[in-house]
This record gives C-alpha cells, sequence and structure tokens, in this order.
C-alpha cells in the first residue's frame, strides 16, 4: 500500500510540472497565429474621392481673381501683354496652371502670391466657375496652320481645342498672351516637361505664326466679366 502511494504522489507530481509546460505548448500556435494576424499588411484603405469643383463657391472666392481676368482687353502691367481670357478653357487644365504657379514653375510674382493662399479645392472651385461652358472641338479651321504647329496640334487641336481637359484650348485667346506664354517656355519662365523640348527650336518668328493663327481659331474663349457695381459702373462709358 505504501508503494502504491508513493507510486501516486510521484505521478500527481510530474503531472502538476508538466502542466504549465503542456499549457504553454497548447498556448503557442495560438499566439502565433495572434502575432501573424497582427504582422499581417492592413489593407490599404481606398484614396478618398476627390471633390469636383463648386462653381458657386469659386464665384463666391474668385473676386481677386476677377480683378484681372474679368475686364475684357485687361493688360499685365509689366512685362506688358493681355491678361488671358478663361471662359471654356478647361477646368482641369486651370488647376493645374495655379498649383504651378504656387510651386513657382511659372514665374509670375502676382499670380504666385495668389496661388499660394488657395488650397487644391479653391482651384477646383474657380476652376469650375471660370470655365463655364468648355469649348467643344470639331468647328471649321480658320486658316492654314503653319508648319510649326505640326506638333502643338497632336496636344492642342487642329482647332486650337486642347484634346483632353489637361491639355490648355487655345482657340481665341489673346495672340500676344500666346506669344509670351511660349517665350516663357523656351527662356524657363515656366517649366514643363513636354513643352520646354518642344518650344526650344523655335524661332521668333515661328512663336508669332503659331500665336497669331490659334488666336484666330473660333469659337473663342471669353472673359468671365465681374459683376457690376458702383465702382465699375463708369467702364462701359
Amino acid at each position: 500500500m505504501g508503494s502504491r502511494m508513493r507510486g501516486s504522489v510521484l505521478i500527481a507530481v510530474v503531472w502538476t510540472l508538466a502542466s504549465p509546460v503542456m499549457a504553454q505548448e497548447e498556448a503557442q500556435p495560438a499566439a502565433d497565429a495572434s502575432a501573424e494576424a497582427t504582422a499581417a499588411p492592413a489593407e490599404e484603405a481606398p484614396a478618398a474621392p476627390v471633390a469636383a469643383g463648386d462653381p458657386v463657391r469659386g464665384k463666391a472666392i474668385s473676386y481677386t481673381c476677377l480683378g484681372c481676368h474679368g475686364i475684357p482687353n485687361y493688360k499685365n502691367a509689366f512685362p506688358n501683354y493681355s491678361v488671358p481670357k478663361l471662359e471654356g478653357q478647361h477646368a482641369e487644365y486651370m488647376v493645374t496652371a495655379l498649383q504651378a504657379y504656387r510651386a513657382g514653375e511659372r514665374s509670375h510674382i502676382t499670380m504666385h502670391s495668389q496661388a499660394s493662399t488657395l488650397t487644391d479645392q479653391d482651384m477646383r472651385d474657380i476652376a469650375a466657375f471660370f470655365s463655364g461652358e468648355v469649348l467643344k472641338p470639331g468647328a471649321k479651321v480658320v486658316g492654314k496652320a503653319p508648319e510649326s504647329a505640326a506638333l502643338c496640334v497632336a496636344c492642342h487641336g487642329q482647332d486650337g481645342v486642347g484634346i483632353t481637359g489637361i491639355y490648355p484650348t487655345l482657340s481665341g485667346q489673346h495672340e500676344d498672351y500666346l506669344a509670351r506664354a511660349l517665350h516663357d517656355y523656351k527662356k524657363g519662365g515656366r517649366k514643363n516637361a513636354i513643352m520646354a523640348p518642344m518650344v526650344a527650336a523655335l524661332k521668333d518668328a515661328d512663336i508669332d505664326a503659331l500665336a497669331r493663327y490659334f488666336s484666330q481659331q473660333r469659337p473663342a474663349l471669353k472673359t468671365e466679366e465681374r459683376p457690376s457695381t458702383r465702382l465699375t459702373a463708369h467702364e462701359g462709358h
């Protein structure tokens, strides 16, 4: 009987010592599974959709823009050239242009100062307001395109209407503004990986011919006239 008792005690001791080890071994797979689940890369949340431009809000916050872009035939003071027409322009392109001014990729102190105060959503809203009814391609071409336009029309269209939203429409834009923009691309005042090599070989005569050709195309871009006030009422007289 004493032998059986000692045997029982020994078994109990062995079981007591083994239990934590067994419990640890049983718990290990669960811990490993938990660690694997924790280490597994979480699926990336889908990017938030880009909010479309709100033309109503754009109109409300574009009062400063209209001080130049809302006056027909208004001129940039120095150097002297026409402020571009924006009504009918692609909104997407205008946002890209504003971002370039903000980043300093386009050299114009006034535009840089103005764009630096705008968020991307502000830009989308302002562009939606100014673009209005975007010009559509397909109009009859006016005149004969100069030889130097062979590459231009691939993006800006034979009739001067940009083939997609990222390319600016040139149809009916001020001739002197178009010439100024091309000179800026050539001299580095505007930094663009596509335009820089395109204009590098252009002579002044080529630039003048291109500006004249695209400015003559119709329908033309327009000036989004600013609302009349007591301060501007005299401008029509």
